[in-house]
């Protein structure tokens, strides 16, 4: 392939003519430094993004933001309260009634609670963490999964932390949230895996593992810190457009590591 074929090629995947081209994305956290990122790579990619957040007005400004920057995209914002699941369920069917699809649902819902020690832990952490970091997944997964099985293309992205694969003894309350709820998304990848049959999975739930995430606001504050082996939110939301560039029972599943494994 010429550079010139190979420049057209990657222009061309850019533009939506993509594994997203008229895929319809829906992203549970989206007003957040990751779910902004989210929004803008994968309206770029050619999808219909649909976004929810607990916070209107930073909901509002991220989707403004990938409007903006995309010029024709349809990229829309709804307040959900993911913590109530008959709500999440309505938010899922009112998707999929207003597109005729749902084809992802990326879980970008975070918070984190730390203590100096193991033995200074605060179990009021565990409980807003399993609130944030375990209900909301398992709330998501049950509205969504029945559509994401019926698309070509469903998948479900979760993005965890290395922390879930070697908890320190200042993050139980984190790192155990965090490993239920890979527990939970794995279960949702066997349901895949199981509705496939002899043919294979077609939709896919995966995980997306990083250390921390960084972002151009952080380096503002702290400039003079490393963020070693931290994510930039960016890379993040390329790593999630990834996740429907390859096949679902290569990614059905699996933890991609977008850091180094502990």
């Amino acid at each position: 392939m010429s550079d010139r074929e190979s420049t057209t090629a990657q222009e061309a995947r850019i533009m939506g003519n993509g594994a997203l081209d008229g895929a319809v994305v829906a992203v549970a956290g989206a007003g957040g430094p990751a779910g902004r990122a989210a929004l803008l790579r994968l309206a770029e990619a050619g999808a219909t993004v649909v976004g929810s957040d607990n916070d209107p007005e930073r909901l509002a400004e991220a989707v403004d933001a990938a409007r903006y920057a995309h010029g024709g995209a349809t990229v829309t914002g709804e307040t959900v309260d993911l913590l109530d699941l008959n709500s999440t369920r309505a938010w899922a069917a009112r998707v999929e009634k207003d597109f005729g699809r749902v084809d992802g649902l990326v879980h970008l819902v975070g918070g984190w609670r730390g203590s100096e020690t193991f033995t200074k832990t605060n179990l009021d952490d565990w409980d807003l963490l399993e609130l944030l970091l375990v209900r909301t997944v398992q709330h998501t997964s049950l509205a969504f999964h029945e559509a994401l099985q019926r698309s070509d293309r469903g998948r479900y992205v979760l993005i965890s932390a290395a922390g879930a694969s070697k908890p320190t003894a200042g993050n139980a309350a984190y790192s155990a949230a965090k490993a239920a709820a890979e527990a939970w998304t794995l279960a949702m990848a066997d349901y895949f895996r199981k509705a496939g049959g002899e043919q294979g999975p077609t939709s896919a739930a995966a995980i997306l593992v990083v250390k921390a995430l960084v972002h151009d606001a952080m380096r503002a504050e702290r400039p003079n810190a490393k963020f070693a082996g931290f994510t930039d939110v960016k890379d993040l939301a390329e790593a999630i457009t990834g996740v429907w560039e390859k096949p679902a029972a290569e990614v059905n599943g699996n933890r991609l590591w977008l850091t180094e494994k502990p």
